[in-house]
């Protein structure tokens, strides 16, 4: 018996239990348009602190935070069953393994950690498998368990070992032309380097659970699909409520391609308010200019209120503009901005090799005391994604940064990411 048809039988037979629906006369599109694909990611992570910011780890100056790692991600995903209705199953099978680090220059975020700061340790391997049930009517999908959710106002994040997943249930609607709506909840979180299933949080000083992230919202695409407007809203509850409208748009001029991305966060506490009051809004702007081989953009950022960015304990900042690989710019009433460049290699006869560099810089940051604190980070990311030949898509990252902060760690980082995703079915 192939590869493919043992895959498959597997597919139906998980699909089967999950679902229990009869599979054996309608499975033909379950099967047929099912997707598996293994990425094999080595991920190795360096970040030196400054200044004597180190953290003080079992009895000990840190000095750094170094961890490398090999990790398994298989994602397979069934097509529908035949019928007015159609039934699939989706399974994320996650599982890293060390293969340097340890408790004394932990904090990578590469691998679960565990105990207080005096007395921390680092497993060997974790992992853990994701599985949800969807169902298919027209254009309107209902999803239900587990997964690697990627919304505007609830970011999985996806920046290390393994991804984030969230449990819970999402329906999406596509039945008007331009038009996605959402909706759902999710009622268990598990980190980027985290086995377990915890509850919904955030963090503001003080953990503070939630049962429940409610969201809904819908995004409308126009003008040839190059406008799109978003409008969102989300309640963790009985901790935050939290509102997002965004405008992005596309338009090209002569041999440029100039963008847009425009948005308005605000966010209070809700319910029974366990964080107590909260009071945050965030107004921001990034422009662009693509031009041939060269992209140019700049950004600015600005929080207001005493509340920091509000999000899911663990989410990616990816929703802010300035959002980078050590900082957000999220701290409260912080004003930052940034300046962007990136450069294709194509143009120079070297397909999959490109390279970004950015330098962005907050100030007016209210915390631990200050008003008039400031932060600043360089990041340069150098990635070449192999064209053909045995180890096509094969992808190398190097990034490299350094932040600096007049309160908080100060650091010097640098990253090398291996991705090798191989088609399975």
């Amino acid at each position: 018996m192939t590869a493919r048809k043992l895959i498959s039988l597997g597919l139906i037979g998980a699909g089967t239990m999950a679902l229990a629906v009869p599979f054996a006369a309608h499975a033909e599109g379950f099967v047929d348009d099912a997707k598996v694909s293994l990425n094999l990611r080595n991920y190795y992570f360096n970040r030196n602190y400054l200044n004597g910011t180190d953290p003080v780890i079992n009895g000990e100056r840190q000095g750094q935070a170094e961890g490398w790692t090999q990790s398994f991600i298989l994602d397979a995903r069934s097509g529908y069953t035949a019928g007015t209705v159609g039934f699939g199953i989706d399974v994320l099978g996650l599982y890293s393994v060390k293969l340097d680090g340890n408790a004394n220059t932990s904090n990578s975020g590469l691998l679960p950690e565990h105990g207080p700061a005096g007395n921390r340790n680092v497993p060997d391997d974790f992992g853990r498998t994701a599985v949800a049930a969807k169902a298919k009517i027209s254009k309107t999908e209902l999803k239900v368990g587990e997964w690697f959710a990627v919304l505007p106002i609830l970011r999985a994040d996806d920046g290390r070992s393994l991804p984030q997943t969230f449990k819970g249930a999402q329906i999406t609607s596509n039945e008007i032309d331009g038009l996605t709506l959402y909706g759902g909840r999710f009622n268990g979180n598990s980190q980027r380097n985290d086995a377990s299933m915890e509850r919904m949080s955030f963090t503001n000083g003080t953990r503070f659970d939630s049962s429940a992230f409610n969201f809904g919202g819908g995004e409308y695409k126009f003008n040839g699909n190059n406008t799109l407007v978003g409008l969102w809203h989300a309640r963790l509850e009985d901790v935050y409520q939290q509102s997002y409208v965004q405008l992005t748009h596309s338009q090209p001029v002569g041999d440029w391609v100039l963008g847009a991305n425009l948005g308005y966060v605000t966010g209070k506490e809700e319910g029974s308010a366990k964080a107590g009051d909260l009071d945050n809004k965030v107004y921001q702007g990034a422009l662009s200019a693509k031009r041939g081989n060269n992209t140019f953009l700049v950004g600015y950022q600005r929080l207001s209120g005493d509340t920091k960015f509000m999000r899911v304990d663990g989410a990616s900042g990816g929703t802010l503009v300035n959002d980078g690989f050590t900082t957000s710019f999220d701290s409260p009433e912080e004003r930052s901005w940034q300046v962007r460049h990136d450069y294709n290699f194509a143009g120079l006869g070297i397909p999959g090799l490109v390279l970004m560099n950015r330098y962005m810089s907050g100030s007016n940051i209210h915390t631990s005391g200050r008003s008039d604190a400031e932060e600043w980070a360089r990041e340069s990311e150098l990635a070449y994604t192999v064209q053909d030949g045995t180890f096509k898509n094969l992808s190398i990252r190097w990034r490299n940064s350094s932040v600096r902060r007049d309160v908080g760690q100060d650091a010097s980082e640098n990253r090398l990411i291996f991705n090798y995703p191989l088609s399975i079915l």
